[in-house]
């Protein structure tokens, strides 16, 4: 192949003016697009996104090509960049637009109840969950290298329509880290690319919280439960309440209609 077969450089501003163009374009004829922007050097601000970020980058088969992708996400290249269950999709100028398809495996459902079961009790509310402030125990069985949510190279087959041959291209490598700043925004989406579903964790840990225990020959109820057989809100500061052997609590629940003394 002639050196005359090779499309001219474009340079990062060029590619720039030519991506906004094109969103512009793109949107005038009423197409819903989600670009990656960054503010600032950085690739991944939050847990999510940087813990997805440092994941790609231990991955041998991506390693060697990844620092010209962060290139093309800082000059805001990627023109959308889509998530759904198994499977990423973007456009992303370079010399001309290129379109991307990324495969990710689903989640296997015995990874996933492992990962339930060592979570279990141990969250406390989905902010939490989502901002990863959570213990390091847990974090560590989400996003562990062999066992959490994050995908393996064998899990991962990609395309891009331009002509590198390489196995990673700089357009999907920009691809990889614009789905790090993705997750800084909206991390549930790492639970929907693996095909599960991030409540459940919480459910779990609910379940965990919320089991009564016997003192004595009496079970002890919290107030959590409490408030789903009653029907009504009870103060979160309150004792649990007891319950004979019939089901029948020694203490009038808080809101409860009883007369005037």
């Amino acid at each position: 192949m002639g050196w005359y077969s090779y499309k001219p450089y474009v340079g990062a501003a060029q590619r720039k003016a030519k991506a906004r163009r094109e969103v512009a374009k793109r949107e005038k004829k009423g197409e819903t697009l989600l670009p990656v922007h960054v503010e600032g050097l950085n690739l991944g601000k939050t847990f999510w996104g940087q813990s997805w970020c440092r994941h790609i980058e231990t991955l041998s088969t991506l390693a060697s090509r990844l620092p010209r992708g962060k290139t093309y996400v800082r000059n805001e290249s990627i023109l959308d960049l889509q998530v759904r269950k198994g499977l990423i999709t973007a456009m992303v100028m370079g010399t001309e637009l290129y379109s991307i398809r990324v495969k990710i495996t689903p989640l296997g459902n015995a990874q996933w109840q492992r990962i339930k079961r060592k979570t279990a009790g141990q969250i406390g509310s989905m902010v939490e969950l989502l901002q990863g402030r959570l213990s390091d125990s847990v974090m560590q069985s989400v996003t562990g290298q062999s066992d959490g949510l994050f995908p393996k190279s064998g899990q991962i087959e990609m395309e891009c329509s331009c002509e590198d041959s390489a196995d990673l291209c700089n357009h999907l490598a920009a691809v990889l880290y614009g789905v790090g700043c993705r997750l800084d925004e909206e991390p549930e989406l790492l639970f929907k690319l693996r095909g599960v579903d991030h409540r459940e964790l919480l459910t779990e840990a609910t379940k965990a919280a919320g089991t009564a225990t016997v003192v004595g020959n009496r079970k002890v109820i919290a107030a959590g439960d409490l408030s789903a057989v009653f029907g009504i809100e009870f103060d979160a500061a309150e004792p649990a309440a007891e319950v004979d052997e019939n089901g029948r609590a020694d203490r009038e629940p808080t809101g409860s209609t009883a007369g005037p003394e």
